[in-house]
This record gives C-alpha cells, structure tokens and sequence, in this order.
C-alpha cells in the first residue's frame, strides 16, 4: 500500500486508475507500479504488466490507448507495438511496460528498479487523494 506521505497528486491517481483498468479490461496479469520518485528523473512512475501472446500484448496496449484517447490524453508515444515483446508507452510521468510473459522475467524491471517502492496497482484504487 502507499505510505500517505507518498500519495501520487490527484491526476496522477486518475492515471494510473485509468490505465490500469485498460489493462485488466484485456486481462493483463501481474500489474504493478514501481513508484520511482525521488529515484530518477524519468519519470514518476513505471507500470509493469504482462500477456500471454503476442495479440494478448497488443490488445493490453489497444485499450490503454483508447482510454486516453477517451480521457484525451493524446501526449504519449509508442514503441514495440508491432512485435509485441515488449511494448513502452510514455506517457511523460507514468511510463507503461507491456511484455510478454516471456520477455518479463528476461528484462526484471522490477529487479533493475529495486529501490523503487512497488506496489500492486489495484491497491492504487483504495488510495485517497
């Protein structure tokens, strides 16, 4: 859970909700956000999840970028969408990872950013702002 000296800003929260639902709309599995804060300069946050298949990752990746589309969010860049493997959207602050299950455990984010504090990304909807 998020220490309350370390809430995300409101708009960051309404982010990361926003984003995460896209993704557990496709089914995404293990979703976790690695609050980098204090860290880097990169960004503030790294959310981290993973499909199945190929079309699995794409299709995680589709419905995030609708919703911003919906929430209009058109701030943010893509690459690897096309392979599938390994899918990074920035979105400035929040930086998306989608992988596919294979590819997660090769690359260890969660490992290479091991001073970041992790947390599930469904504890950030008990979070209050």
């Amino acid at each position: 859970m998020i220490n309350t000296m370390e809430k995300p800003l409101p708009e960051q929260k309404t982010m990361l909700q926003l984003c995460y639902n896209a993704m557990v709309d496709k089914k995404a599995e293990e979703v976790l956000v690695l609050d980098l804060r204090g860290i880097t300069n990169i960004a503030d946050y790294f959310m981290i999840c993973h499909g199945s298949s190929v079309r699995q990752v794409q299709a995680i990746t589709d419905s995030v970028e609708k919703a911003l589309r919906k929430s209009g969010n058109k701030r943010y860049h893509v690459e690897g969408k096309a392979k599938g493997n390994w899918v990074l959207m920035d979105l400035h602050d929040l930086v998306i990872h989608v992988f596919h299950k294979s590819a997660r455990g090769v690359y260890s984010l969660e490992r290479l950013w091991s001073d970041a504090r992790t947390f599930n990304a469904g504890d950030i909807m008990t979070v209050e702002s």
